[in-house]
């Protein structure tokens, strides 16, 4: 019998990978996530976080943190259902309640596990979930966990969406749960949540929008929902306040029986331990932020504007965008890659090349994420460079 190497394989993955321009470079921080930075020992300008608001280094937020830190200690010491929730954890749900204008809220571990631990919870074999096509990897995985019939739509098409929910019916299934992205994390596109709405309620579905790249940059800063004036419609609002909020941790907005059973059966949330004080802290005085500072939303957006103007000019495919996030479509991804790297090691520009499995290997690109904090002097230095390199490599 020949002895099998039980580790060989991973080797032969990550040689493969290689081959093929699809590994991911992992860079590390050395300050804060701010425009400017300090990466790999390296000066840059960032162009990659999803710090949509510049929250992440907010001196009202930090000081949160710490006042926070000082009084409850580093961490929550137990899952949230035995010791590990804090009355910081009840204000918290409150005002983000509050703020979503829907009847309750929680603080979940992260936006992925509330995808992962509440879709199971919220539909089974007996269910038909109708998904968008390009939804994230979060509820992709959250569909498979729950053992529930799937269908997809053609992205962002209420008229498949449509389609689908007829032959969803033929399956007389118990429930019928729709999920789609609110902005769509690689391509910056918005859901016809409006259209999604209407049809949904002609068939009796149940919603479930993932809001994470929503929150912070829709609505005024609520989101989709509010974007398109549909409180009390949108049955399940998943969300993360890691990303426009700059801080950390999933969320969960909807009416109180919802907020009720996932606090009793989606297991990411039973299971893992809760969130430090200091994050919880930190998550309340971001909320304020965003309501009492509103040039955070509007800078963002004018920096957005003007790149994208900016870039496409230059013969830059962004596809669908709508939102901050702004992909620059390369195609190969090997010159994705090494747009990438030109950018950083010679033009002290940081961005992310994005390359399968992210998106299909065909729509490879760097993609771009503005941020509140940028000057209109950094989006021009970025602009040059990205002009520059895009035309030694013939991108552009």
């Amino acid at each position: 019998m020949v002895k099998r190497d039980p580790e060989a394989f991973l080797k032969e993955e990550m040689t493969e990978l290689r081959k093929n321009n699809l590994e991911w470079i992992i860079r590390h921080l050395e300050a804060g996530s701010r425009p400017h930075s300090i990466v790999d020992g390296r000066e840059v300008l960032m162009l990659n976080t999803n710090n949509y608001l510049g929250l992440a280094t907010h001196p009202k937020i930090i000081q949160a943190a710490i006042d926070a830190t000082k009084k409850y200690g580093a961490g929550a010491g137990a899952v949230p259902v035995i010791a590990g929730t804090f009355d910081l954890t009840r204000e918290f749900q409150e005002k983000f309640a509050k703020f979503k204008e829907v009847e309750a809220s929680i603080l979940c571990q992260t936006g992925f596990a509330v995808n992962s631990g509440l879709i199971p919870m919220l539909v089974g074999k007996p269910d038909v979930v109708v998904s968008d096509e390009l939804n994230h990897g979060s509820i992709i995985d959250g569909v498979r966990l729950s053992g529930a019939g799937r269908i997809i739509y053609k992205h962002n098409d209420v008229g498949d969406l449509e389609s689908q929910l007829k032959e969803a019916e033929k399956q007389n299934p118990r429930r019928i749960c729709i999920i789609t992205d609110g902005v769509f994390s690689m391509d910056g596109d918005i859901a016809p949540l409006g259209g999604i709405a209407k049809v949904a309620e002609e068939f009796g579905a149940m919603i479930f929008v993932d809001d994470c790249h929503g929150e912070g940059i829709l609505g005024n800063g609520k989101g989709i929902v509010a974007h398109f004036n549909l409180q009390g419609k949108v049955h399940v609002e998943g969300g993360s306040m890691s990303k426009g909020f700059g801080v950390f941790g999933g969320t969960v907005a909807g009416s109180k029986d919802l907020i009720e059973f996932c606090a009793n059966k989606s297991r990411t949330y039973l299971l893992s331990t809760a969130h430090p004080p200091g994050v919880v802290a930190a998550n309340i005085k971001s909320i304020e932020v965003v309501e009492t500072e509103p040039e955070h939303y509007r800078r963002v957006w004018e920096n957005t504007n003007y790149f994208k103007k900016e870039v496409q000019n230059m013969g830059y495919d962004t596809g669908r965008s709508e939102t901050p996030i702004i992909p620059l479509i390369i195609g190969d991804p090997g010159k994705a890659q090494e747009l990438a790297r030109i950018l950083f090691e010679e033009e002290n520009i940081y961005g992310t090349p994005i390359v399968f499995p992210m998106v299909a290997r065909e729509l490879s690109r760097i993609r771009v994420q503005m941020n509140a904090l940028l000057t209109k002097d950094d989006l021009n230095t970025a602009l040059s460079s990205i002009e520059k390199v895009g035309k030694k490599l013939d991108i552009i």
